[in-house]
């Protein structure tokens, strides 16, 4: 997080999209907030349907952002990866970020990346929405593929 520079994250008027959110359970008391704040921000932005799928870890998550590609307009991907003594971190993120991409370019819908990739525990408090978070990810990544969405609809 470099600290500066971060667009308005206000709730967006995407009245009739619909929304596939999908979230690891790794991590839980961080997911499960962000999870909440994703809804949050997809009846704020006034979506017609949110759908939440769990899955163990973050590694599973393109999988399912692919299925609920083919029947939601834009996906939400939510998780936590933290940095460890192995390199098993490198290949999570990488295999994480680089299948949500896919996704995304293959399907031509929104795929947000609210997966954290952190060094630390606090840096992903930081980062998860809440109270006295810097950042809350699942809001900002939702109204981030609802803004990308409509401005889809509008080419």
């Amino acid at each position: 997080m470099a600290g500066f520079g971060e667009p308005e994250v206000a709730a967006v008027n995407a009245e009739g999209l619909t929304v596939g959110i999908v979230a690891a359970r790794w991590h839980a008391e961080l997911t499960d907030h962000m999870v909440d704040r994703a809804v949050a921000a997809a009846k704020a932005s006034a979506v017609a349907d949110v759908a939440v799928a769990r899955v163990a870890g973050s590694v599973e998550i393109p999988v399912v952002a692919q299925a609920m590609a083919k029947k939601y307009d834009v996906v939400v991907a939510l998780g936590v990866v933290i940095k460890g003594a192995t390199a098993h971190f490198d290949f999570v993120c990488r295999s994480v970020t680089d299948g949500l991409t896919r996704i995304a370019l293959d399907t031509g819908k929104p795929v947000a990346h609210g997966v954290l990739t952190v060094n630390t525990l606090d840096q992903a408090k930081d980062r998860a929405g809440l109270p006295g978070s810097a950042e809350d990810k699942g809001w900002a990544a939702t109204v981030a593929a609802l803004d990308a969405a409509l401005a889809i609809r509008a080419i």
